[in-house]
């Protein structure tokens, strides 16, 4: 059986880690840099940094912080935020950066996913999906969450497996930020519907959530933020923790 990863998450604004609940009331966090080096240092077995307010001006800086977190970093880690072309990922790529996350531009334009796979290889390509349960739905946003489409999740996942991503990385809104626990009735349904790794995303407050997200929701890692940001977790306990209760984790 595959090892579990254990996944902090970087949201960067700015050039600063931010974190929120639901997506608003962003606090900082810290230097994205050296948080990563402090993760990796405690066992991390990759990281995402997210720049959450990318825009088309974005391209230059995080190639920056790309190269930056290559030269202090020994695990995998991806990147994401703004990237929408082929040129963007490669640029991400030559940088240092081992996979690349795209979210709202896969939306709009899902041949870039086969774009992606077709140029690099599925192994480098994440696709993120920010859901929201609305009614009996669990409705894709775009844009950090702010904008509502007219694709569902569980849909635009095969879709987006379908067209070559390697890994789908599926954010609740509902629970983001919450630490009530993550979307494990989803997550398994997503984990029974693919044959890609899904990596967990949304609600992680205590060692438990994440036991359950393994067992529950069937995901292939689980990524947080919070509470590796603000030391109310440490990964190493963490991974104690889940090999003590049988789960496949790398110490």
């Amino acid at each position: 059986m595959l090892t579990k990863r254990i996944i902090p998450c970087l949201d960067i604004k700015d050039g600063r880690t931010v974190k929120g609940v639901n997506f608003v009331n962003l606090k900082d966090a810290g230097d994205p840099v050296e948080l990563g080096a402090l993760y990796s240092e405690q066992g991390a077995d990759e990281l995402v940094f997210l720049d959450i307010t990318a825009t088309h001006e974005r391209r230059k800086t995080l190639a920056a912080l790309a190269r930056e977190i290559a030269a202090h970093l020994n695990i995998p880690f991806t990147i994401g935020g703004g990237i929408s072309t082929v040129a963007d990922t490669e640029i991400l790529l030559e940088s240092g950066a081992d996979k690349v996350s795209i979210n709202s531009a896969a939306v709009r334009n899902p041949q870039l996913i086969e774009d992606l796979a077709k140029r690099f290889g599925s192994q480098f390509v994440v696709v993120a999906i920010d859901a929201k349960m609305i009614g009996d739905n669990w409705v894709v946003h775009l844009n950090g969450g702010r904008v509502p489409t007219d694709k569902y999740l569980f849909d635009w996942a095969k879709e987006s497996e379908n067209r070559g991503a390697g890994e789908i990385l599926f954010t609740s809104m509902n629970h983001d930020g919450t630490k009530m626990g993550f979307a494990n009735e989803a997550l398994a349904q997503i984990s029974g519907l693919l044959n890609i790794p899904i990596i967990a995303s949304g609600g992680a407050g205590s060692m438990e959530h994440f036991y359950d997200v393994f067992t529950k929701g069937k995901a292939d890692a689980a990524l947080a933020a919070s509470i590796f940001h603000f030391k109310e977790i440490e990964i190493s306990a963490l991974k104690q923790y889940l090999k003590q209760r049988q789960v496949p984790i790398r110490i």
